[in-house]
């Protein structure tokens, strides 16, 4: 058990998100009493505060907060001013603060703390880093996004309290409404790594500046006996890598890396590769995941943990038995002429591709079917219009769903579907722009009725968002078992 003070009430404005309710179980096995209020409970997470006994008030009412009297709140990133217990928190002068500072305080202490940042991989890299962490004895403390299969659980307090390692998937949206700098400002690191720099998050950053002024800032939390590990062949966190106060150290397929790649072999689940440190050969490692951008997390993970003193050996015979996120390549099912369906929570032209990329290397024979939803706050956007056109290129077919919540932005400024479909056509695949009928009647039975018509036997379909897609991962499966059933 941690050996944190126990006793302090905690209240989460805003508990059913992914992270505060993982957060709110951790602080709530740690000793701490808590509870929180949310205006929807969806599975996973109602689930998991339940299974945890966390008291939940369904709905924002000032009555929740005088009744539970917290001696702090903790207000989630999704509230806003107007949010009746926000407003009630305010006039009474309450103690209320971020999500990622009740983590600082309550959770990293005086842990040593482990930050993974970067635009894409951040969950994977994050809960292999932990899970190595674990299978080497150190019992460490993390948060990450989501509910990591190793732990069954998202967030956990260090076993060894502060006296241990706590490790963070450092995101760079912003903290909170009255706090705009990203997260993982507040993570203190001392063994940093930084795995890709693109513009992402259009909704709270104005330019890639933006992002990168924040990773600048994040570089400069680093002691100088701590060390930053940097994905080399990023131009942008290679470069402003170089101005930090510790030692750096890059990854990737180049000799000239200190963690350098090579020799990359196929096999059945996933890939194998040879691993260097500074020019010395460590040896083989295994992983069971296909795609160059799993290696790259490999070997960000393997240098985080060295860096913690963990033997070699013991790292990757612990990569062995890593169980990947969840909606990572995920197969949700096989179905009638050995069809696969597989979800991802792949969204950016960047993850799309090397998703894509990855399946190919697993799947070179079968035909792809790439389901797209334009669904985050960037993707809906016409800022990657082009970057999408080139992003499904191993994929066979291609469907785009409709874009979320398109009375957001004007037409000109909204990712235009047709267009993209049409683009796709000329260059010669199948493509498929759903969500056109009349008021969007009919979305998206129209990609199950348009999937229906073009496949074969031995085809693949890969679900790519971060998102529910209306339900389409449902919707497939169940019309597949009706037409196993006829």
């Amino acid at each position: 058990m941690s050996t944190m003070k126990p006793g302090s009430s905690i209240y989460f404005i805003g508990i059913a998100g992914t992270a505060m309710a993982s957060v709110a179980v951790a602080l709530s096995r740690a000793g701490h009493s808590v509870s929180g209020s949310d205006t929807a409970f969806y599975p996973p997470m109602c689930d998991y505060l339940a299974e945890h006994r966390i008291p939940c008030h369904e709905g924002f009412d000032p009555e929740n907060l005088l009744r539970d009297a917290p001696d702090v709140i903790v207000v989630g990133n999704a509230i806003s001013r107007g949010n009746p217990e926000l407003e009630f928190a305010l006039n009474e002068h309450m103690s209320f603060v971020s999500m990622p500072e009740i983590v600082s305080q309550k959770l990293i202490g005086k842990n040593r703390s482990v930050v993974i940042t970067g635009t894409h991989g951040k969950t994977t890299t994050t809960s292999l880093t932990a899970w190595i962490f674990e299978y080497a004895g150190l019992q460490p403390g993390f948060l990450i996004g989501g509910i990591a299969e190793n732990f069954g659980a998202g967030c956990r307090a260090s076993v060894n309290g502060n006296d241990g390692y706590f490790i963070t998937e450092g995101d760079e949206y912003d903290t909170a409404y009255f706090d705009k700098r990203s997260k993982f400002l507040h993570y203190r690191p001392d063994i940093a790594v930084i795995n890709n720099i693109e513009f992402d998050h259009a909704d709270i950053f104005s330019s890639l500046d933006d992002i990168v002024r924040s990773f600048r800032q994040f570089i400069t939390l680093i002691p100088s006996n701590g060390v930053l590990i940097v994905n080399g062949h990023d131009e942008i966190a290679a470069k402003i890598s170089q101005e930090a106060y510790c030692p750096v150290e890059r990854f990737g397929f180049s000799k000239n890396f200190e963690w350098s790649a090579s020799d990359l072999g196929v096999h059945e689940t996933g890939l194998a590769f040879q691993l260097a440190y500074k020019g010395e050969e460590l040896g083989a490692v295994r992983i069971d995941q296909h795609g160059n951008h799993n290696v790259l997390n490999a070997v960000a993970a393997i240098a985080a943990a060295s860096r913690a003193g963990i033997p070699f050996p013991v790292i990757t015979e612990g990569m062995l038995s890593f169980k990947r996120p969840k909606r990572r390549m995920e197969i949700v099912g096989e179905f009638d002429g050995d069809i696969t369906i597989i979800d991802d929570f792949a969204h950016h032209p960047t993850a799309i591709r090397a998703t894509l990329a990855a399946l190919r290397q697993r799947y070179p024979n079968r035909r792809i079917i790439a389901c797209f939803e334009p669904r985050s706050n960037t993707s809906t956007r016409s800022i990657f219009q082009k970057d999408l056109e080139t992003s499904f290129n191993d994929a066979d077919i291609i469907i785009i769903g409709k874009v979320h919540r398109p009375e957001r932005y004007a037409e000109d400024e909204r990712l235009d579907t047709t267009a993209l479909c049409s683009t796709i056509i000329e260059s010669g695949k199948n493509a498929f722009a759903s969500g056109k009928g009349k008021n969007n009647d009919g979305y998206p039975d129209d990609i199950v009725q348009f999937i229906h018509s073009n496949i074969r036997q031995n085809d693949i379909i890969i679900l790519l968002s971060n998102g529910s897609f209306n339900g389409l991962k449902k919707l497939l499966t169940e019309s597949f078992l009706k037409k196993r059933q006829r």
